[in-house]
C-alpha cells in the first residue's frame, strides 16, 4: 500500500473515488453505466458495417457514435485529472485501451473507414471483473499466462517445424499438379498446404492427379496428428503452472528428518526420505 500523501484537491479526490473505486455505490453505478455505454457503442459499430441498415439509419448511427465518443473522451480526461498519478494511469493497460477506444473516431475524419476500429472498445469490458467482484478469476488468467510463457520455447520450435513442412509440401504439390490444376505458384501451393494441414479445407484449390490426391491425403492425416501437439504442450504447461501456484499459496512444509522443502500441498510423507510431514 502506498503511503504517498494525497495532494489532490478535495473535489478531485471525491470525483476520483467515484471513477476509480467500484466498491462505493456511486462508483459501482458509474462503472455499470460505462459498461452499458460500451455495449451500445460496440453494437453501433457492428450495425454500421451492415450496408442496408447503414443506408436507412446513417444519421442515427453517426449521432450515437459521436455522442459516445464525446462521452468516452470526457471520461478519459476526467480519469487523467482525478488520478493520483496521471502519467501512471496513461501508461497502464486500461489507460492505453481507453485512449485507443476514442482515437479511431477522430482518425476517421481523415481516413474513412477507421471508425470500425472503435470495436477495440470491447476490451474495456474487462473492467466487468472488477465491477462484479470477479477479480478472483484473474488469478486463473495468471496461471494460463504462466503456462503459455513456460511453453513458449516448445511452441516456437513446433511452429518452425510446421512452417518448414508447409513450404516443402506446397512446393511438392506445385511440382506434381502445376498451374494447369490451379497451383499457379509456390506461394499459392503453400497456402493450400496450410489450409489442408490445419484441416480447414476451403476447397478453392484441389489436386486433380492421382499422385496429387495421394499427397493431399498424407497432408490431411498429418494435420490431425499435428493438431494434438500444441494441445499437449499447453496442457503440460498448465499442469505445471497450477502445481506451482498451489505450492506458492500453501504454507511451506519442511521435513523434520532431511529438511526438504517445499512439498505438495496434499503431501503426507516426505518425497525424499518418507518421513511423515507435520499437519
Amino acid at each position: 500500500m502506498s503511503h504517498t500523501a494525497d495532494r489532490r484537491a478535495p473535489w478531485r479526490a471525491a470525483l476520483g473515488d467515484i471513477i476509480y473505486n467500484a466498491d462505493t455505490p456511486a462508483g459501482r453505478l458509474f462503472d455499470l453505466f460505462l459498461i452499458a455505454a460500451i455495449l451500445v457503442s460496440v453494437l453501433a459499430v457492428m450495425l454500421d458495417s451492415v450496408a442496408p441498415f447503414r443506408a436507412r439509419h446513417a444519421a442515427a448511427l453517426d449521432a450515437v457514435e459521436w455522442a459516445l465518443t464525446g462521452l468516452f473522451s470526457l471520461e478519459y480526461l476526467l480519469r487523467l485529472i482525478t488520478a493520483r498519478r496521471a502519467w501512471h494511469y496513461a501508461r497502464s493497460f486500461f489507460g492505453v485501451v481507453d485512449l485507443l477506444s476514442i482515437l479511431p473516431a477522430y482518425l476517421a475524419l481523415l481516413l474513412p473507414g477507421a471508425q470500425y476500429l472503435l470495436i477495440i472498445r470491447v476490451l474495456r469490458l474487462l473492467r466487468i471483473f472488477r465491477v462484479l467482484k470477479l477479480v478472483r478469476y484473474l488469478s486463473e488468467a495468471s496461471v494460463l499466462t504462466r503456462a503459455l510463457q513456460a511453453s513458449l520455447a516448445k511452441i516456437t520450435v513446433f511452429l518452425a517445424v510446421v512452417l518448414t513442412l508447409v513450404v516443402i509440401l506446397g512446393t511438392l504439390m506445385y511440382v506434381v499438379e502445376g498451374p494447369q490444376h490451379g497451383f499457379t505458384s509456390i506461394p499459392t501451393s503453400i497456402y493450400w498446404a496450410i489450409v489442408t494441414l490445419t484441416t480447414v479445407g476451403y476447397g478453392d484449390i484441389a489436386p486433380k492427379t492421382p499422385l496429387g490426391k495421394g499427397l493431399a491425403s498424407l497432408v490431411m492425416i498429418l494435420g490431425y496428428g499435428i493438431i494434438a501437439v500444441p494441445t499437449g504442450i499447453v496442457t503440460v504447461g498448465l499442469t505445471q503452472a497450477q502445481r506451482s501456484a498451489r505450492r506458492e499459496a500453501a504454507p511451506a512444509v519442511t521435513c523434520a528428518r532431511c529438511g526438504l522443502s517445499p512439498h505438495e500441498p496434499d503431501a503426507r510423507y516426505c518425497r525424499r526420505c518418507g518421513e511423515g510431514l507435520p499437519t
